[in-house]
């Protein structure tokens, strides 16, 4: 039997790219779903894909820059399932530019999505992980989080805060709760730690330059030339699978996956 089998799982940013790719995989091992993203559109044509294999799944609309809209997610998941096993970070945006062409709104876009928008999710995930002493969170940051690139220094800087978030999560659940960094991607404290029975767990994943929608958010023309030759195709929802499936003995703290032309 799968360890992800009859697992609660949440995915943001569900609607296309990881998260799109994610949910089926994942709902081909028998977890069940609530899955989250603003396009309604896609969410239902998801759903009736993985609903026509045998899936269990369900959807919520949610801004993920919406605390309340984050809360309610979490709230619908368990009132439709009893529990949240599983949180997968997975939303994000990525308009890079160079700083120099002062594009405060997407700054200020980035910071709302890619940081407050997985701190949300922890926040409405980790009463209930604590209470159940289990959980694993799973978040996306990228190896721009590991390495600053010309042109993208507010997208990785909201990519190391990503990282930071959750290497704290780690640290402070002490195995308590598991938190996982996908990178293509959260804080306690001192008493948490001491408090804490080993039976959550941290992990962190940094996937490299993944062929998805991410670079649709770009403006700048002469990033977007650069950054679209970077990028392929990589297996995200197998890794993303590889840390949720792991016994619960088992804590899986870094992942880094890249397609193999990829060489930053």
């Amino acid at each position: 039997m799968s360890e992800s089998e009859s697992k609660v799982v949440i995915i943001t940013g569900a609607s296309s790219g990881v998260g799109e790719a994610t949910a089926r995989r994942l709902a081909a091992s028998g977890a069940k779903l609530m899955l989250a993203a603003r396009r309604e559109d896609r969410l239902k044509d998801l759903v009736a894909a993985i609903e026509k294999t045998g899936g269990t799944v369900a959807y919520r609309v949610t801004d993920v820059a919406d605390r309340a809209q984050v809360q309610a997610l979490a709230q619908a998941t368990l009132e439709t399932y009893g529990r949240i096993d599983v949180l997968v970070n997975n939303a994000a945006l990525m308009p890079a530019s160079p700083l120099d062409q002062i594009k405060v709104d997407e700054w200020d876009q980035m910071i709302d999505v890619n940081i407050k928008g997985v701190l949300y999710g922890i926040a409405a995930v980790l009463p209930t992980m604590r209470q159940q002493k289990s959980g694993h969170v799973i978040n996306l940051s990228s190896i721009a989080g590991h390495k600053v690139l010309p042109g993208a220094a507010v997208y990785c800087a909201t990519k190391y805060a990503v990282r930071a978030i959750s290497e704290g999560l780690r640290l402070e659940s002490n195995g308590e709760i598991r938190s996982t960094i996908i990178s293509p991607g959260a804080v306690a404290t001192e008493g948490l730690l001491r408090q804490s029975n080993g039976e959550l767990r941290s992990t962190n994943i940094s996937p490299g330059a993944v062929a998805t929608e991410l670079t649709s958010t770009i403006t700048d023309g002469d990033t977007t030339s650069w950054v679209n030759q970077q990028y392929s195709l990589a297996s995200d929802a197998d890794a993303i699978a590889y840390a949720i499936e792991q016994p619960a003995d088992v804590d899986v703290n870094e992942i880094i996956i890249r397609p193999t032309r990829q060489e930053l």
